[in-house]
């Protein structure tokens, strides 16, 4: 195709524009910036819309991305406006499908098992041209051309030499060539006007960005077997998505919840906290569970182990340290009645007193002493 016509360059702007304002309303509910996007997918509802301006925009592939937005009412009318799409396309399909003349006006391709061609004559060279539904053969040799029809390319013997993988069927409109997966990449974090906001969000995508050479560079082979699902993430995007939901939960940076902002900016920013990093990138935590995480939660693996064997080693001394109990039915607990106890007896008072002797009870965990 040429040139974009206007239809198609309608659809295009239109979609841009829902784009921006999603990218800009982040998981803020009731924004101004989620009702433009929610208002711009609507018009693109209510638009005339035809398979061909659907190949040639590829919006249908790019509206996937606001399918799984975190704001619920842009997930919903993207939901919708694409299952309206899809249900066009296959309408379109089935008007095109009907036969007419005794020919089919399918735009379907059916490809199987092929990949090398190879006509049995000298030093042939088969090259197949689908123009317009036709098909033929352009054989060269030795500077002549010899083409042969769909019809003619019946009596010819062609050898399928190697094959490696099957296609069962092609379609430009259910599985288009995009120019490219998902949204586009950022350059640079979308401002909201906010000085304090920006502010934070410049510092989550820095921290962002140093993730990829981290993962790179990191002793661990298990954590540099996942560079490639790291570089596939956009650390400008995912900035503003944390940031955003991060003030829904805790309001300004600057008010009463300072103090947790910045135990969420420390963690994200210390050089020896690159797994806590990794993980949010990667979306292994989710944006609106940061605002709630404590200091140990947000902690590296090697802190986190650290810490656990120090809490095992302090509860170990902590059960040695302790006087030795014995149980006994001897005593009456005053509390319940039972007779199940266990005590323990200590020179509380100077050596020529009785030493003091404090019971347990094991049915209600009463508690007493006596000399």
């Amino acid at each position: 195709m040429a040139a974009v016509g206007a239809t198609e360059r309608e659809i295009l702007e239109t979609f841009e524009a829902a784009r921006k304002a999603a990218d800009a309303a982040g998981a803020e509910e009731e924004s101004p910036e989620a009702a433009r996007c929610v208002d711009a997918l609507r018009r693109l509802r209510g638009a005339p819309v035809t398979t061909s301006a659907l190949v040639s925009t590829q919006v249908g592939k790019r509206l996937r991305y606001l399918t799984k937005h975190p704001q619920s009412s842009i997930k919903a009318t993207a939901s919708d406006l694409l299952g309206y799409w899809k249900r066009v396309v296959i309408e379109e399909d089935k008007k095109n499908g009907t036969p007419q003349n005794g020919k089919s006006n399918s735009t379907k391709v059916r490809v199987e098992k092929v990949e090398l061609m190879k006509v049995e004559r000298a030093s042939p060279r088969a090259v197949v041209n689908n123009n317009d539904r036709d098909v033929s053969v352009m054989k060269y040799t030795g500077g002549k051309v010899e083409k042969f029809s769909d019809d003619e390319l019946r009596t010819q013997s062609v050898k399928v030499e190697k094959v490696q993988k099957e296609v069962s069927e092609l379609s430009s409109v259910e599985n288009p060539s995009p120019d490219q997966s998902g949204p586009p990449r950022l350059t640079s974090i979308v401002k909201c006007n906010d000085a304090h906001r920006d502010k934070f969000r410049g510092i989550l995508a820095d921290a962002f960005s140093r993730v990829s050479e981290e993962t790179r560079k990191d002793d661990r082979e298990e954590v540099r077997n996942m560079i490639d699902e790291v570089e596939a993430c956009d650390p400008f995007r995912v900035a503003v998505v944390v940031e955003c939901a991060v003030f829904q939960k805790l309001g300004s940076s600057n008010g009463p919840n300072k103090a947790r902002y910045r135990s969420l900016l420390f963690n994200l920013k210390a050089g020896n906290n690159t797994d806590f990093r990794r993980r949010v990138l990667l979306g292994q935590v989710e944006p609106e569970r940061l605002a709630d995480l404590t200091p140990s939660e947000m902690a590296s693996d090697t802190r986190k182990l650290q810490n656990k064997k120090i809490e095992e080693k302090a509860l170990f001394d902590c059960e040695r340290a302790g006087a030795p109990k014995a149980t006994t039915d001897q005593f009456k607990c005053g509390r319940c009645g039972q007779r199940k106890t266990t005590y323990y007896q200590l020179q509380t008072r100077s050596a020529d007193e009785p030493m003091t002797t404090f019971v347990t009870c094991v049915n209600c965990n009463n508690h007493w002493k006596f000399c």
